[in-house]
């Protein structure tokens, strides 16, 4: 069986122009066009129905919650509290790095205290910003 190469989803105009150009499809048939997608281990392809329904609304500006979180799309907002998981890590979620404008690669110096983790930044002129977990 030959792979077929999964194309990038549409978004914005491009998606609402190729929708338009399928509109005697299925809404099914127009996801698959549109690149909303998967392909199974075994070469089937799953629609993703709820990705591609939602860039349409995103594509059309509808604004669908009535008070935008920080970072735009839904979701927990940051509690300030993280747990070791089972295979001893701290993970500290993107909310928090967002809010901190960091970036893959940026580095950080860990100091272990009595009750406590505290974070410096790195930055590439040696200023250090701190960040205490």
């Amino acid at each position: 069986m030959a792979k077929q190469k999964k194309i990038e989803p549409l978004v914005g105009d491009q998606l609402l122009t190729k929708v338009k150009e399928l509109e005697n499809r299925s809404k099914e048939e127009k996801a698959k066009e549109c690149g909303y997608y998967t392909v199974t281990k075994n070469g089937v392809q799953r629609v993703n129905m709820m990705k591609f329904l939602n860039a349409l609304i995103d594509a059309e500006g509808i604004q669908l919650d009535s008070s935008p979180s920080v970072n735009g799309r839904g979701g927990r907002s940051a509690s300030y509290r993280i747990s070791v998981q089972s295979n001893g890590n701290l993970l500290i979620g993107s909310a928090y790095t967002k809010q901190m404008n960091l970036k893959p690669g940026d580095e950080f110096i860990i100091t272990l205290g009595k009750k406590h983790i505290r974070l410096k930044q790195v930055d590439s002129e040696d200023e250090e910003i701190e960040a205490t977990a």
